[in-house]
């Protein structure tokens, strides 16, 4: 009984953090599925990555609120109009996640898990040989508690969304990868500073303060792969 009133007691908790947050009532009034919108509109406002008539990947894409972000700033904006959430299109999308993904138009989407071959295959094939301008990943994998094997589970993904931005970007393109501090941290920033030119870490303000999440952008390929 001890541990269902603690149980009841985190859950309103967190809860109450939810309904509070300034991010989610702010998403809810814009149209966004999500708060984590408003951690990569911090990061392009910041670097000022996605524009117009790009092709960018979303990585960990569901629920679609950075799909929806990159969406929107696709929008076109003539007579001062723009944003909008449906119509025109000047730019590609292309989204992947394991889990189902609610349609967003315009975006052309691929569900499967992003470390089996057969699913790298089928994103290849949608890229099309195209150069991508930016490369966004959101995704984290379940964690188990275990710090040494999260952070193997986490090192993965980020290894593999810089595989597949040095295969595919441009060589001014941009890679934003969601990361975790703590054990791998430094070898992830290591990886990345050998792989771009420009490397910055970024704390949203949107990423919850009790959070160990922060994200590495990386700007300009230093090197290509073999053959390219």
């Amino acid at each position: 009984m001890k541990v269902q009133t603690k149980s009841k007691k985190v859950n309103k908790a967190w809860l109450h953090d939810h309904l509070t947050d300034p991010y989610v009532r702010l998403a809810q009034k814009e149209g966004y599925r999500a708060r984590a919108a408003y951690k990569l509109k911090e990061i392009d406002e910041t670097l000022h990555l996605i524009k117009p008539g790009q092709l960018v990947v979303d990585l960990g894409a569901t629920p679609g609120a950075w799909s929806q972000y990159l969406r929107r700033k696709f929008a076109p904006r003539d007579a001062g109009t723009g944003g909008a959430a449906v119509g025109e299109l000047n730019g590609t999308i292309i989204a992947l996640d394991l889990l189902e993904f609610e349609p967003i138009e315009g975006v052309h989407f691929i569900q499967g898990d992003f470390r089996e071959d057969a699913v790298l295959a089928a994103l290849d094939a949608q890229v099309a040989g195209r150069p991508v301008d930016v490369v966004v990943s959101d995704m984290a994998p379940n964690l188990s508690g275990i710090e040494s094997t999260d952070s193997a589970r986490i090192g993965l993904l980020v290894e593999l969304a810089v595989d597949f931005a040095v295969r595919h970007l441009k060589p001014e393109g941009a890679l934003v990868c969601k990361v975790f501090h703590g054990s791998g941290y430094n070898e992830l920033v290591k990886l990345f500073k050998d792989t771009f030119r420009v490397v910055k870490p970024i704390k949203p303000k949107a990423s919850r303060d009790k959070s160990a999440e922060t994200f590495l952008a990386g700007i300009g390929l230093k090197v290509r792969p073999a053959g390219s």
